[in-house]
């Protein structure tokens, strides 16, 4: 069966990309992309930004007809001004449109975004139908299982916000006291796949960092699909690794040397091309330790990446990387 998000068919069991600050931006989507993410989200964008107009939230907006489907992630604390944020990141051309009622950070949850509407569901669910009637466009959310452990409510936020029009919904298996610590917990994830009034297709995420993981809570929790942050980090090959094992049962290759270097330089072109060379190289710096996590003995190299200053000298260090790795990690 295909998992439908409005008329956006995502195949059977769709594997995500999360939204994650300085991290998920379209050079970092362009990799994951390439290695099967079937969805992805921009950075999560603050409605307050949009409406001011600040460039760095709308630069946020930039997306490229590769990445499709995409959606626009935004959050807020204003009723009023997420509806005016979502007519103006309609009008960029997403597929669709996601509500950030997950994101446990201080600056955001304590200015009465993201997950800190865990503690007030009906303004909640006022705010989410705002989002609904302000644009033709699917409206989905992003949310955790509660504020804290005494208050794990989100299986009546399914039921609510499905009323109020939303075509899907991914939950981190974590309440926003939990921040990114401990096991996130799928059951309750489970019993709102279960609940017979929810139709809406309902995506899992936290933890997932391995095939067979992702092999083993599909069967066990029976979610419509997964969506991965962290493990993709530096990693963009944990998408076609989990697909390739749902498939067969096995596992690919890890990536080489010469992989890890070719995503590299892919990430780092299309860093330049969107932000220019300066930005660009200097954007790239915090992934480089990221891709090669793992290799021994690279801090030597990771420093010099980290300051070189043209794209002559990166390409210069990442041959030596070949050069030394490839050999010896034959």
């Amino acid at each position: 069966m295909s998992v439908q998000i409005g008329n956006i068919d995502l195949g059977e069991f769709p594997l995500l990309l999360a939204p994650m600050e300085d991290v998920s931006d379209p050079p970092f989507r362009y990799v994951c992309k390439q290695n099967g993410a079937d969805m992805m989200y921009t950075e999560f964008i603050s409605s307050e930004g949009l409406i001011r107009d600040a460039a760095k939230s709308r630069q946020k907006l930039d997306i490229f007809e590769y990445e499709r489907p995409i959606g626009i992630q935004i959050f807020g604390s204003d009723i009023d001004h997420m509806r005016e944020a979502t007519e103006i990141a309609s009008l960029a051309g997403p597929d669709l449109m996601d509500i950030n009622y997950g994101c446990p950070v201080k600056q955001v949850a304590c200015r009465g975004a993201g997950a800190s509407l865990l503690q007030d569901i009906d303004k909640m669910v006022a705010m989410t139908k705002a989002v609904v009637g302000a644009t033709h466009l699917p409206v989905t959310v992003k949310t955790r299982l509660g504020w804290d452990d005494s208050t794990k409510n989100v299986y009546e936020v399914a039921e609510r916000l499905q009323d109020v029009g939303i075509k899907a919904l991914t939950i981190h298996g974590r309440t926003r006291s939990q921040m990114y610590k401990g096991v996130a917990d799928w059951s309750l994830i489970h019993d709102i796949k279960k609940n017979p009034r929810i139709k809406i297709p309902i995506f899992g995420n936290g933890d997932i960092d391995s095939p067979e993981k992702a092999a083993e809570w599909r069967m066990q929790f029976e979610v419509d699909g997964m969506m991965i942050g962290r493990a993709a980090i530096g990693y963009p090959w944990i998408f076609r690794e989990i697909k390739h094992y749902f498939k067969t049962g096995e596992h690919l290759d890890k990536p080489t040397i010469a992989e890890r270097i070719e995503v590299c330089k892919t990430h780092l072109q299309k860093s330049m091309e969107w932000k220019g060379p300066r930005t660009g190289i200097f954007e790239m710096r915090r992934h480089y330790s990221n891709y090669f996590k793992g290799v021994p003995d690279f801090k030597e190299f990771r420093m010099k990446l980290v300051t070189a200053g043209t794209v002559e000298e990166i390409m210069d260090i990442l041959a030596e990387v070949d050069k030394k790795y490839a050999f010896e990690m034959a």
